[in-house]
Parts: structure tokens; C-alpha cells; sequence
């Protein structure tokens, strides 16, 4: 027989109150005198229970607060207007102060006799110091463009009309602020450039290729005319919608023997520009292109498992093939110059490799160039991620290929050396691989080859390349442990190798045939709600989730996920970590507040999650469908096993 006194509802209350420690959570007799104290509370105010219990609440506000009677203002607001709620300093016990978010409610016996307050602290410091740190950045941006006076800087709104305005647009464009605010910019342009549209489309093209830059005549206020140097960058909000243009004017028309000088410090400009554009970008595109990845190798896995049984596979080849087209433009960019892509390490043949890779680089390279290769009859594995390996060799072919406008050979070669200690600076003392792509090329001088592995330097032109291949590639060698270097001469060529350590293990295992990968239905069945704000990645969780016989509702945002949870039995969530408005991480917390136990797993393609996200069952993008059905088999059988657990403690005698 189970003697235990029976669990009710208040005492669940209470042991939910006392388990959260994010927020101090106690109770205010009438006159203010603390008579209960939870573990958040404990947590950020430094009191422990038996010292703090019995207190008056004044003591955690500051002497100044206490001074004009704050504390009693705050309970005579509360029982007056039902709830108090503000921010402010507060004191810790080791007297320490911290920005708090405090809501005082009053309670009440059903017949409304005030019985006493509920407090609910939450310590805000963080946030506040963010915000202040976030203002004087503001601050300080905006009276450093206020303070140049060599460049007009100014925004427009999305039709055009001048918002701001710095010195150096009042100086040498002739306008103050007062005369020029919530007028159009096409008021400096010539009356020809005018009739002809010039000004809409130049914000046209702003908008649709993110810059618009150019040079041409522009009046000032007195008439005149002058030469000008033109920028325009669309500037956009977190959801991508237009909300304005970045406008950056200079006056060439003065200071023509300082030209040189300030063309140098104009592209330094640029180059900062970028470099804080790429930095800010870089997370966002591995995610979008680990998406991308999710989809493809999804879809065409259940179209290989429909396709054995005869059924009809063209929605998910239409799906992949979408998602292959959005990726194209996504290839080659950004993930190896930002050190952020998560590296899958293995023992690679790279003879084999390069051989495997002889059809695409004929398809990519085109019939000007003949490709050699030249390898030693024994060589070493090297330890890379065979991927992105392929990538990187596909860079460098490509990079040798543009050397040489008429056409010509280029070999890649193969080798192995050892380096000792303290021999390289940038290698450390161990055995090294060799990857060499020899072109016959134009080459490069001194300056460009100290240039060449510089994020956004390239040497192709403008609009003819990003200048971030070779800064790819030298990440990548990073990562793994090895490096960069280039040979070049000017009329000769150019040699780009590649050092990869040496595989301290044989080669990786052979993988399992496809038929490995075909996934039976789960025998049991659950309902399960997956999450993503992408479309096609969407339906291709739902798919394989319903292939494997569970019921499967879907959610393109976390506040639909949310309503969903309340509205319906749901066994599992499954989302995806980066969505607007809310993580999956938030998802996953605010689903654990309404449904406790509810299993959530993040679904994700990023290499590096928050730490709050450590502990939840984790997916990485792209996955197929038998990992997925794995992750969803164990989740449900550690639920059914703790499920069974918790009614073995509640029930003993039943066992």
C-alpha cells in the first residue's frame, strides 16, 4: 500500500515555484515582510531562506529608492491598481547592484481581503548592459558621421526621401539639414539625368542587387555643378523586408592631387564594408545551404525507397531539384573563409579523389584545358573532410583555368613531406601531404601574391569574382591542420599546394550500400508536430516522418508550433533551431512551460549551438531518413522506459 500523502495540486505549485531559477519568485506579507523565498530568488539576490525570511522587502532596493519611499509606493500601487510592474536597480546581499524587471500582484481571499503581495523578480542586468553598450555604439557611429566632412553620408527611405544628413553633405552639396530633410535626392541630379529616370533606377537597382555605385554629375544648392562619386546600399531589417538606402556621396571634382590618397582610403572603406557584411552574413548562408543540403539528400532518399515499390517519386525529385537550384548560387562561398562549417574528418585517398574527380573537372573546366596528373605510386591518406577537400581542389582547377585565357595544361600533383619542428610557421612539426594545382598561367607579381589570399582581393575584374576562393581554401587547410602556399611567377604560372596532415588511421571504412539506408515503419506509431520556417525542408521532414507510419502535423513558425501544442495530443516536437521570431531553442522552452516532458528535438545547421541547447537531442542537417527514424525510436522508447519508471515510484505495490 502506498502510504505517501497524495499529491495536489498546490503542492505542485509549490514545487514548480521553488524549481525555477530564472526568476526570484516569493510572497510579501501585507506589510511588506518576505514569507517565502524560491530558488531563483536564492539564486541572483544571495540570501539564503532562513536570512531572509521574516525581513522587510525595502532592503533590496537602494538607498535612494528607500530614501523617496519606493518600496511602499510599489505595495500601495499593487493593492490600489490591482499590479505593479517596473524597472530599476536593486541590491544584492553582498551589496552589488542589478537592473530588475519586478511585477508586484496582490492577493486576495475570496471574499477580497488583501492577503498579501506575489513577487516575481527577473534580473534584466545582462539585457540593460547590452542595450547601453548598443546606444553608445549608436551614439558614437552616428557622431562619427556626423563628424566626416570630406564624404556627404545621409539615408533615404524607400521612395527616396532624405532622412539624415552629415557635415559633409551640408558642405559641399550647400543644404543644412533644415532645408534638405523630407526632400527627394533626385533634386541633385541634373534635369536630363532626371528625365531620364536616373534616380529610380539607380534605387531601383539598389534594391534588387543590394548596391548601386556610379559617377556623374550632380548640382548643389547654388546650381553649380559637380563631379560625384556615388554609393547607394539597400539597407534591410532582420526579415529581410527594404527599409531604406545608405547614401555615400563624394565631391571629385576638389582635391584632384590628393586622388590617389583618398581612392586608397575609399577602398579601405570597402573592404570594411564587406569584411562586416561577409562576417554578419556567413552564419546565416552555411545554415541557409545546410537547408538547401537537408532537403536534397531527403528527398532524394525517399524517392529511392518509393521508387522500389513502384510508387510515384516525382514530388520529391521536383523538391530536390528546387532545392538544388536555390543552392547553386550558394556553392563555393562563404563557409571555409569563416572557419564555421562543421568538418567531418576521415582518412582520404586523394589519388583516388582527384581520380573520381577527372568527369567533373572536364564538365567545369571546358575543352581550353587539358589536365594532368602526376602522383607516386604510394601515398599516404591524408586526414580532411573528403567533401570539402573536393571543393577546394575544384576552386584552385578553376582559379588555374581563369590564369589562362588562352587555354593550356594544368597538373595536379601529388606528394609528401615532413616538416620538423619550429622548420614552418605556419605548419607544425609532423608528416604532410601534398596537393599541388599548377597552372601555365600569367602568374603574379610580388605585391599580388602577398595580396592573393585576402578576403574580396581579386585579380578577375570587377564583377567577375568575389575574391574569396582562395581565402575558402586556406580556411579550409586551416581547419584541418595544414596550410596554404602559392609559387608564383609573372610570364610563368602560378603552383597553389595544399599541406593536409598524414591520417594517423587507415582509410575509411566503405559505406553501406543504399539498401541499407531503407527505413521500415516505425512500430509505433506517434504524432508528431514538425516546425520550419522553410517550405521545402518542411514538407521533406513531414514526408519522411509520415513514410516511417507516424502521424505528422506541421508548423512554419514557433508561435504556430506553440498554438498547435495546446490545441493537440502531441507525442514529439521536431524543429528546426534558426527561425524568425523564435528559436527552436525558445520553442523547445516554451513547449517544456506548457507540456513538461513534452521531447523536442533541434533540428539544425549550424556547427555550434547556445549552451542551453547542449542538453536537448540534437539532428544535424542534412540527414537521411534512417537517422531520423533512429533519433525518433529513441526518444519514444526513453520516454515509454521513464513513463513506466515514474508509475513503478508512484505504485510500488503493482510491480
Amino acid at each position: 500500500m502506498n502510504n505517501a500523502a497524495p499529491e495536489t495540486p498546490g503542492n505542485r505549485f509549490e514545487l514548480l515555484v521553488q524549481s525555477v531559477t530564472d526568476y526570484a519568485i516569493y510572497m510579501l506579507s501585507t506589510s511588506g515582510i518576505v514569507v517565502s523565498w524560491n530558488a531563483g530568488a536564492r539564486r541572483f539576490k544571495g540570501y539564503e531562506a532562513d536570512e531572509i525570511i521574516g525581513q522587510h522587502f525595502s532592503r533590496f532596493y537602494t538607498p535612494e529608492d528607500q530614501a523617496v519611499g519606493l518600496p511602499a509606493r510599489a505595495l500601495g500601487t499593487a493593492e490600489k491598481e490591482g499590479r505593479f510592474e517596473s524597472e530599476g536597480w536593486r541590491v544584492r546581499k553582498d551589496g552589488t547592484r542589478f537592473w530588475a524587471s519586478v511585477v508586484i500582484d496582490p492577493i486576495r481571499d475570496p471574499g477580497g481581503k488583501l492577503l498579501g503581495f506575489a513577487k516575481v523578480t527577473r534580473d534584466l542586468s545582462e539585457r540593460r548592459a547590452a542595450q547601453e553598450a548598443l546606444r553608445l555604439s549608436e551614439e558614437r557611429f552616428r557622431i562619427l558621421v556626423q563628424g566626416v566632412s570630406d564624404y556627404a553620408i545621409y539615408m533615404l527611405d524607400p521612395v527616396g526621401t532624405i532622412t539624415s544628413w552629415n557635415t559633409g553633405a551640408e558642405r559641399f552639396k550647400g543644404y543644412t539639414a533644415d532645408e534638405i530633410l523630407g526632400q527627394n535626392f533626385a533634386r541633385f541630379y541634373s534635369d536630363e539625368d532626371r528625365i531620364a529616370g536616373r534616380p529610380s533606377r539607380a534605387l531601383e537597382t539598389a534594391e534588387r542587387e543590394g548596391r548601386y555605385e556610379a559617377e556623374g554629375w550632380r548640382i548643389r544648392k547654388d546650381g553649380s555643378r559637380f563631379w560625384a562619386h556615388v554609393i547607394i546600399d539597400a539597407i534591410r531589417d532582420e526579415t529581410g523586408e527594404l527599409i531604406g538606402f545608405a547614401k555615400v556621396t563624394r565631391d571629385l571634382t576638389e582635391r584632384r592631387l590628393a586622388q590617389q590618397a583618398l581612392d586608397e582610403a575609399q577602398a579601405a572603406v570597402f573592404q570594411a564594408q564587406k569584411m562586416d557584411a561577409i562576417g554578419k552574413l556567413t552564419g546565416g548562408v552555411a545554415h541557409d545551404f545546410n537547408n538547401l543540403l537537408a532537403v536534397i539528400v531527403g528527398s532524394l532518399d525517399l524517392a529511392r525507397q518509393r521508387l522500389a515499390t513502384g510508387a510515384d517519386v516525382s514530388r520529391y525529385i521536383d523538391n530536390a531539384m528546387t532545392a538544388a537550384e536555390r543552392g547553386a548560387t550558394l556553392t563555393q562561398r562563404m563557409l571555409a573563409f569563416a572557419r564555421k562549417q562543421e568538418l567531418r574528418f576521415q582518412s582520404v585517398d586523394c589519388a583516388g579523389l582527384v581520380h573520381d574527380m577527372a568527369g567533373l573537372l572536364k564538365t567545369t573546366l571546358g575543352s581550353s584545358v587539358t589536365i594532368e596528373t602526376r602522383f607516386p605510386l604510394s601515398l599516404s591518406f591524408a586526414h580532411a573532410d573528403p567533401a570539402q577537400l573536393e571543393l577546394a581542389l575544384l576552386n584552385l582547377a578553376v582559379n588555374a583555368r581563369d590564369a589562362m585565357s588562352l587555354g593550356g595544361r594544368i597538373i595536379i600533383e601529388g606528394g609528401e613531406a615532413t616538416v620538423l619542428a619550429d622548420q614552418r610557421h605556419d605548419l607544425g612539426a609532423g608528416r604532410y601531404v601534398q596537393l599541388s594545382i599548377i597552372d601555365q598561367g600569367e602568374g603574379m607579381d610580388a605585391a599580388t601574391l602577398n595580396r592573393a589570399c585576402e578576403p574580396f582581393f581579386t585579380t578577375k575584374g570587377l564583377g567577375k569574382g568575389t575574391g574569396l576562393g582562395l581565402s575558402m581554401v586556406h580556411g579550409f587547410a586551416e581547419q584541418c591542420g595544414g596550410a596554404l602556399t602559392l609559387i608564383s611567377e609573372p610570364g610563368v604560372g602560378t603552383t597553389v599546394s595544399l599541406w593536409l596532415p598524414v591520417a594517423q588511421e587507415g582509410p575509411a571504412e566503405a559505406q553501406p550500400s543504399d539498401t541499407a539506408d531503407i527505413v521500415a515503419p516505425s512500430p509505433q506509431q506517434l504524432v508528431i508536430l514538425a516546425v520550419d520556417d522553410d517550405d521545402l525542408v518542411l514538407t521533406n521532414t513531414a514526408g519522411m516522418l509520415e513514410e516511417l507510419g507516424h502521424t505528422v502535423f506541421q508548423a512554419a513558425s514557433g508561435m504556430d508550433a506553440l498554438r498547435m501544442v495546446e490545441d493537440g495530443a502531441i507525442d514529439m516536437v521536431i524543429t528546426d533551431y534558426a527561425m524568425p521570431g523564435m528559436t527552436g531553442v525558445q520553442l523547445a522552452d516554451a513547449v517544456e512551460e506548457k507540456v513538461p516532458g513534452l521531447p523536442v528535438v533541434i533540428i539544425t545547421g549550424f556547427a555550434e549551438l547556445p549552451p542551453q541547447a547542449t542538453s536537448r537531442p540534437r539532428l544535424n542537417k542534412p540527414f537521411k531518413q534512417a537517422e531520423l527514424a533512429q533519433m525518433v525510436a529513441a526518444i519514444a522508447q526513453t520516454r515509454t522506459t521513464d513513463r513506466f519508471i515514474r508509475l513503478a515510484a508512484h505504485h510500488p505495490g503493482d510491480s
